[in-house]
């Protein structure tokens, strides 16, 4: 790699904010608003617990993908090429099978449908997806388009969850959520009886961005332009973006006690950005998601069909509180679902062209935004036809893609942390403790991957 000088980290510690947002807003349609929420609907809040356990585990898994590419200015998937040359079969395919049935842009549409009060949502879930392609076309940085959309989502979305959990929970649901912390459940330690095995580990996997999408993080910190990424170009919009050849291999920088500080002041500064909006921001909005369908939800019928539990919150909303307030949660959990397969179509877009160009060895000056647009487009033409045909809630397919989603996750903490231990300098490798936390999460998800799979398997495939 050639060596370039390590950029100082900003003054500001606002001029940093930014991509943790983008990760934080991955993760919103999945987990938080609709697995965890439908767990603790139907099984109590004594499983909350796993929630943390899985949102601390991606936290200290992105810092890693951050930490290869601050310091190489390039994306993992160049560097896991290096290790194998078959990987980036594995990311094309994994991505798509898990991540390409439009479940979350159906969500929103059925909720959407419910709010307008009409019986079809199809074709809602269409026109949701046109939007996202065009929003994403004309943006003329696609970065800053995804970053600005998903602060704004955020910055709305969670303040009124945390009022209408406030003016909804009692003083015995904030208890069984402390309790639930540790694992004490109704009648239970840490797993009830009954409980799917295959959705709590994809609400586990989900506990944040999930699968192959935590990846994605290297890509958005090096267009923010954090350490050596602000040598890298940045996908720009093909019909009003100035056009930029993109380099995929990146630049490092010499070892030598001035840009060891350097890079220092960068660490503690990402992440301090990272724990606050991603971690601290995003176990919040799982907590008080969790907390406000345990409020409302917990004991009633109806919260095993689909999302119905959701539609029960709400009604249960306008009841209490009034009708105003309950649509306005199924609206801002429409915009937030809507939010995540904006930013879903965007992660894996950019997964799937990065490791199309390594397969083809095409990494030096390319134009990365035609590629982009391509599968941009075609995952949405493939969502469109998937409601065309008259697919609307296949749950095989859905529970398929979260088992494959927790089993990237598996595969790609082992490979970052190999990652930066062969090819990071010794004086910046994880530390101890990092790969310990790293090798235990790497064991974990592994051993629940293969159990889950061993007792399940046969009933996916009947």
């Amino acid at each position: 790699m050639n060596y370039k000088e390590l950029p100082k980290p900003p003054k500001s510690f606002l001029k940093i904010l930014g991509p943790s947002f983008i990760l934080l807003g991955l993760g919103l349609g999945s987990g938080e608003i609709i697995l965890w929420p439908y767990l603790v609907s139907n099984f109590g809040l004594g499983i909350i617990w796993a929630a943390v356990l899985g949102i601390t585990i991606q936290f200290f898994w992105n810092m890693e993908i951050e930490r290869y590419a601050l310091i190489k200015g390039e994306s993992v998937f160049v560097g896991f090429s290096r290790l194998l040359r078959f990987l980036p079969f594995w990311f094309i395919v994994s991505t798509f099978l898990g991540f390409g049935w439009p479940g979350i842009v159906a969500s929103a549409a059925k909720i959407l449908a419910e709010f307008f009060k009409v019986e079809r949502f199809d074709y809602l879930a269409i026109f949701l997806l046109i939007m996202i392609g065009i929003i994403l076309t004309l943006g003329p940085s696609l970065y800053k388009t995804v970053e600005r959309f998903q602060k704004i989502i955020i910055g709305l979305g969670v303040p009124f969850i945390f009022l209408l959990t406030v003016l909804l929970a009692k003083s015995a649901d904030w208890s069984a959520l402390l309790s639930g912390l540790v694992g004490r459940g109704d009648n239970y330690f840490l797993l009830p009886a009954g409980i799917p095995l295959l959705t709590f580990l994809g609400a586990l996997a989900f506990a944040g961005a999930g699968g192959n999408l935590n990846l994605s993080q290297s890509f958005y910190i090096k267009e923010k332009g954090y350490g050596m990424g602000k040598y890298s170009g940045k996908i720009s919009s093909l019909i009003t973006g100035k056009e930029e050849k993109i380099k995929l291999e990146g630049e490092t920088f010499e070892i030598n006690p001035d840009n060891l500080k350097k890079f220092q002041r960068w660490w503690k500064a990402i992440n301090m950005e990272h724990a606050m909006i991603f971690w601290l921001t995003g176990a919040f909005t799982i907590l008080l998601l969790a907390l406000l369908a345990y409020s409302t939800t917990f004991g009633q019928g109806g919260n095993l069909a689909g999302i119905d539990f959701i539609i029960n919150e709400s009604r249960v909303i306008g009841n209490t509180l009034g009708n105003i307030l309950g649509m306005g949660f199924l609206l801002a959990c429409a915009i937030m679902l809507f939010g995540t397969q904006f930013t879903v179509l965007d992660s894996t877009s950019r997964i799937m062209t990065e490791n199309v160009l390594i397969l083809s060895h095409k990494t030096q000056g390319v134009r990365v935004n035609i590629i982009y647009y391509s599968v941009l487009w075609l995952q949405i033409i493939f969502g469109i036809i998937v409601f065309l045909i008259g697919f609307s809630e296949p749950r095989t397919l859905i529970t398929i893609g979260a088992v494959i989603n927790a089993v990237a996750m598996f595969v790609g903490i082992g490979l970052t942390l190999f990652l930066n231990l062969k090819f990071l300098p010794r004086e910046l490798q994880p530390s101890l403790i990092r790969r310990i936390i790293l090798s235990g999460s790497f064991l974990f998800f592994g051993v629940f991957s293969i159990i889950t799979l061993a007792v399940n398997f046969p009933k996916i495939i009947s």
